[in-house]
C-alpha cells in the first residue's frame, strides 16, 4: 500500500462536475500515479483520459476494480440510489475494501450519507462526506467550495485535495456527523434555486413592464456580482434552452428540492419559495426533458406570464 503522504487515488463518476474535479486532482494533487478513473459509461472515462497525461491516468471498468487499486476512492454520482448502488458494489469484496477511505462528493439526503457511513464502517472502511458548491465552470477552474464532515483524522487525509486543488475554500465540519455536510449542501442549494426563481421572475417582469432585460441586468451586475450576474447572463442570452447538455439538470435540481422539503417537513418548517421553484422545474422537465436546466425556470415563468418559453 502507498504511503499516506502519497496515496493511490481513484475517482468514480464523471459527470459535469466530476470531470473538472478529476482534471484538477491530477494536475495539482499529491498521489502515486496512475490516477484511477471510472464511470458507469466506459466511453466517458476513455474520453476524459484522452485529454490527460497518459502516464498519470488509468481507466478501469468498475468501482470494484477502482477499490482494489486505490487507498482513497472519491465518488461523485447523481442521486441517492446511484451512490447506494455504487457503494454496495464497492464493498462487495470486503477484503479489498477493508481499510480504504471513501470520499463522497455527491449531493444526497443527509440520512443517506449517515446510512452509508455506517455501511462503510461495518465493512471495515471509512467515509468522509465532501459535497461541493459551484458550477461546472468552477469545477474546471478549481474554484469549488468543499464541505467536509466525518472523523477528524480522515478529514485531514482529504483536506489536501480540497483548497488549492479542487476548490478555493473549505467549510470544515471535521468531527461532526457525516450528514452535517450534505445537510448544508441541501439547504445551500435552496439558495441557488431561489436565486434562479427570483431572477426568472425579475427578468420576465422587466420585459413585460417595459424596463427591459438589459436594463435589469445592469442593476444586477452592479448590486450582485458573482452567481446572480452569471445566471442573469444565462437567462437573457438564451443559454437556458440553447445548450445541448444542462449545466445543472432540472431533474437533479428537483431531487435537491425534494430533499430540502423532506428535511424541512421533518423539522416542522415550510419552504414556500422552494415549492414554487420546484413547480417551475417540473414544467422545465416537461418542456425540455433531459436537456432541461435549472435556469430553464425562466422559460417556465415566461410561459405562465404569456410569453414563449424561449426568449
Amino acid at each position: 500500500m502507498a504511503s499516506s503522504s502519497s496515496p493511490r487515488i481513484a475517482w468514480y463518476g464523471l459527470g459535469n462536475m466530476g470531470r473538472g474535479m478529476v482534471k484538477n486532482m491530477i494536475e495539482k494533487g499529491n498521489y502515486t500515479a496512475p490516477f484511477i478513473i471510472s464511470n458507469r459509461s466506459r466511453a466517458r472515462s476513455d474520453k476524459l483520459a484522452s485529454t490527460l497525461p497518459s502516464d498519470k491516468t488509468k481507466v478501469v471498468d468498475s468501482i470494484a476494480e477502482a477499490v482494489k487499486e486505490a487507498d482513497i476512492i472519491f465518488t461523485c454520482v447523481g442521486d441517492d440510489a446511484a451512490i447506494e448502488e455504487t457503494i454496495a458494489a464497492a464493498l462487495k469484496d470486503k477484503a479489498a475494501a477493508k481499510g480504504k477511505l471513501f470520499v463522497d462528493c455527491s449531493t444526497v439526503h443527509p440520512d443517506t450519507t449517515n446510512k452509508l457511513a455506517k455501511t462503510i464502517s461495518d465493512a471495515g472502511a471509512e467515509l468522509v462526506a465532501c459535497p461541493v458548491f459551484g458550477a461546472p465552470a468552477m469545477a474546471d477552474n478549481g474554484q469549488l467550495v468543499c464541505v467536509l464532515a466525518g472523523p477528524k483524522e480522515q478529514v485531514d487525509r482529504v483536506r489536501p485535495y480540497c483548497k488549492g486543488v479542487m476548490g478555493r475554500a473549505e467549510i470544515d465540519y471535521a468531527g461532526q456527523p457525516h450528514g452535517a455536510a450534505t445537510r448544508l449542501k441541501i439547504i445551500g442549494n435552496t439558495f441557488i434555486l431561489n436565486m434562479v426563481e427570483t431572477l426568472a421572475e425579475g427578468h420576465t417582469l422587466a420585459e413585460k413592464s417595459g424596463l427591459g432585460s438589459d436594463n435589469l441586468h445592469t442593476f444586477i451586475e452592479t448590486m450582485f456580482p458573482g452567481p446572480y450576474t452569471a445566471y442573469s447572463n444565462r437567462l437573457r442570452q438564451g443559454d437556458y434552452y440553447k445548450r445541448p447538455e444542462p449545466l445543472f439538470a432540472a431533474s437533479l435540481a428537483r431531487k435537491d428540492a425534494r430533499h430540502a422539503q423532506a428535511l424541512a417537513a421533518s423539522c416542522g418548517v415550510k419552504m414556500r419559495a422552494v415549492e414554487v421553484a420546484d413547480k417551475h422545474l417540473e414544467e422545465v422537465v416537461q418542456h425540455m426533458g433531459d436537456k432541461g436546466d435549472i435556469a430553464g425556470i425562466y422559460g417556465a415563468v415566461r410561459q405562465e406570464s404569456g410569453l414563449k418559453f424561449e426568449n
